[in-house]
């Protein structure tokens, strides 16, 4: 529980545990946390004065020692091809991006878990801008809240899925991003199914095991090489957790039956796209439940990095097919307004200081 003595609690920092050990606190039994979190995340409440439920003087305590966040004024871009970034102004002035992808049958919620990242990913607009901090729980959770509301009021339905891919790496922020995940399933929350959640990572060994320990979501692993040396050379926590780890850690990483590991691999022309490299990739994960995504790279200014043509990107995927892979291609979504896979950076937005466009 994130809790500061000299400020209001914001009950969504807390999970149901947390909410109801803060009501106890305040000399409550621990039913009215379980019914305070069935509040707050229905649509339309951000007062306490609406949860009519409540004695009126339990209100007015609450009103006294907490507070509930939202994101109100977020500021929103939409590509060509449908899909909305949105950026979230915080309390410290400082932006986050998160992108929803809406298809035929799923609107998609790329979120982010730090305010830029540290992990330094050669191909990353976020890893250059560097690392500001990490998110609080409800830094993470109000961004799911706020899309879920424009995506409503716009009318393009409910969102369906969470994917952990915006800006940061989850697991350097893992004790928010659990929370977030607990607040997000949880039934009397935001109710998602651990099945339509995905995190990923590239590749924090010992942060993976916690995940699949303490919850039910899918993971997704950014690995895009196949020998020590290129991966290092592209993504350096490859030198604290070298392939070979990576991979005995995928293995055996705690998850249902039939559930299956996703390796993200973005194609790097000259670099990793070669047939040796689709083989070497089968070879790799040979003995690891898992799909794979192939991604192309996107524009990041970087010059050293260009996409594959389609035609080496296909022989790619048939290489992999060939050995009994399910293989995907990824379509990149929102590179015309800067919100597709590697390229969320927080910047371009109007600075703006006005308090009604913080979290607040």
């Amino acid at each position: 529980m994130q809790k500061n003595k000299s400020r209001k609690v914001d009950l969504k920092d807390l999970t149901q545990d947390q909410l109801v050990r803060f009501v106890e606190s305040l000399g409550q039994p621990a039913f009215r946390g379980r019914q305070i979190l069935a509040w707050i995340y229905r649509p339309g409440i951000s007062e306490f004065s609406q949860m009519t439920d409540l004695a009126k003087e339990f209100r007015a305590v609450l009103s006294q020692a907490a507070t509930m966040s939202r994101f109100d004024d977020y500021l929103v871009e939409s590509s060509m091809d449908g899909t909305i970034k949105f950026g979230f102004r915080l309390k410290d002035g400082l932006v986050i991006e998160s992108v929803l992808i809406p298809e035929e049958e799923r609107n998609t919620l790329c979120v982010s878990s730090q305010v830029g990242c540290a992990m330094g990913c050669s191909f990353c607009l976020t890893g250059k801008m560097g690392f500001h901090r990490n998110l609080r729980t409800a830094e993470i959770v109000n961004q799911v809240c706020a899309a879920q509301e424009w995506s409503f009021s716009h009318e393009r339905g409910p969102l369906t899925n969470l994917v952990f891919m915006g800006m940061g790496e989850p697991l350097a922020n893992l004790e928010s991003v659990l929370d977030a995940i607990s607040i997000l399933t949880e039934q009397r929350g935001l109710d998602f199914s651990n099945r339509r959640i995905t995190v990923s990572t590239c590749g924090l060994v010992p942060q993976m095991q916690i995940l699949g320990e303490q919850t039910g979501v899918n993971l997704a692993i950014s690995l895009h090489a196949v020998d020590d040396e290129v991966r290092s050379s592209l993504m350096p926590i490859n030198r604290r957790y070298p392939l070979q780890q990576l991979i005995e850690a995928s293995r055996t990483y705690p998850q249902k039956r039939r559930k299956r590991v996703m390796f993200e691999y973005t194609l790097l022309e000259g670099v990793n796209d070669a047939d040796t490299d689709a083989e070497k990739l089968a070879d790799l994960l040979h003995n690891v439940p898992c799909k794979i995504n192939l991604l192309s790279v996107n524009p990041t200014g970087d010059a050293r990095f260009h996409s594959p043509k389609e035609e080496r990107i296909l022989e790619f995927q048939k290489i992999l097919r060939d050995r009994g892979f399910t293989v995907f291609i990824r379509q990149s979504r929102g590179e015309d307004i800067a919100a597709a896979c590697g390229q969320l950076a927080g910047k371009g937005w109007p600075v703006n200081q006005d308090s009604e466009s913080q979290l607040k």
